[in-house]
């Protein structure tokens, strides 16, 4: 398989691991949009979050949850957002869920270039 998270997962490519068990392996984005910015992949290839198993869903927040007093206090980060993107927007297609690290005043901002809808209209798409 050519899929660069197989191969990291594999040992065939290196990682900066921070995380590793029988299900997952968490280890530095080599793109970082802030310092500690780390992907939480599970072992198993899996394409996005509709191809992965409910525990090991389950598993991956457990894991973050764990993990987010460590950065708190190794990194002095103010707060973690969670990003886990499915089909347009995700670079590797092998499931990951990004753990990145934020600090009041980075300056990060997620933003659109295309028209929001009034929620309401959204909401009637939706429900």
């Amino acid at each position: 398989m050519d899929c660069l998270f197989c191969k990291i997962i594999n040992g065939e490519v290196p990682s900066y691991t921070i995380y590793e068990d029988d299900v997952v392996k968490v280890f530095l984005d080599v793109n970082p949009s802030s310092n500690g910015h780390s992907l939480v992949v599970p072992k198993k290839h899996c394409l996005d979050v509709n191809d992965v198993e409910p525990e090991v869903l389950t598993h991956i927040q457990k894991v973050v949850k764990d993990l987010i007093p460590k950065y708190k206090e190794k990194l002095h980060c103010d707060g973690m957002m969670l990003v886990q993107n499915n089909g347009y927007g995700q670079a590797i297609k092998h499931y990951h869920l990004h753990m990145i690290p934020r600090q009041e005043n980075d300056g990060m901002i997620i933003k659109t270039n295309f028209e929001i809808l009034d929620p309401k209209e959204t909401y009637e798409k939706l429900k």
